[in-house]
């Protein structure tokens, strides 16, 4: 009888490992899903506090990669990482006025660049050839639309529509010293 109790007591701690998962890692870790294209990104807000004078913007630019989308904002000035804000909100605002700036897509993405788009006498170091078309996105899978919110007050904004609130990165290229050229690049995955 108390063999009877043992083994039924063994039978049942089995039952209850394999429940837990404790018996059989390799079936717990087969329901788990990659991530897409090994991307170990988020949604949540990116920034950094880097604060360097007299960098301004120059160009933003687009590119379609296998896995995501780029957009790259370029500087020009001290070979120095400049101060960042990436994050989604509700809506992107103007500079100066806080007018909404109107984004297709199913999410809006705000880009604040702490440098300006004008030089130390007001003159602009970049203009975009249409403030609601900064770049042409036409046939991207995850940008829909990148407009200009505007530069004032030593920071530059944009306004991204992306197709939904998708993972991103956000990272800093310094050129050598002397070649004068700093990146802003913002990454968007195709899907989660």
């Amino acid at each position: 009888m108390r063999r009877i109790r043992l083994g039924s007591l063994a039978v049942l701690a089995g039952v209850i490992a394999l429940l837990v998962g404790l018996i059989s890692p390799a079936s717990a870790a087969g329901s788990a899903t990659a991530p897409y294209c090994g991307l170990m990104w988020g949604s949540l807000p990116e920034g950094s506090s880097a604060t360097t004078a007299g960098l301004t913007v120059t160009d933003v630019r687009a590119g379609r990669h296998a896995c995501f989308d780029r957009l790259v904002v370029d500087l020009h000035g001290p070979a120095a990482a400049t101060g960042y804000s990436v994050r989604y909100v509700d809506a992107v605002h103007q500079e100066g006025t806080g007018d909404v700036v109107p984004l297709a897509g199913g999410a809006a993405l705000q880009v604040v660049v702490h440098s300006p788009a004008y030089d130390g006498y007001g003159r602009a170091t970049y203009l975009p050839p249409s403030r609601s078309e900064v770049v042409d996105v036409d046939g991207f899978r995850t940008l829909e639309q990148v407009a200009w919110a505007g530069s004032y007050e030593g920071r530059t904004t944009l306004g991204v529509g992306t197709r939904a609130r998708l993972p991103f990165r956000t990272f800093t290229l310094v050129g050598a010293p002397g070649d004068d050229a700093v990146r802003l690049v913002i990454d968007v995955a195709h899907r989660w």
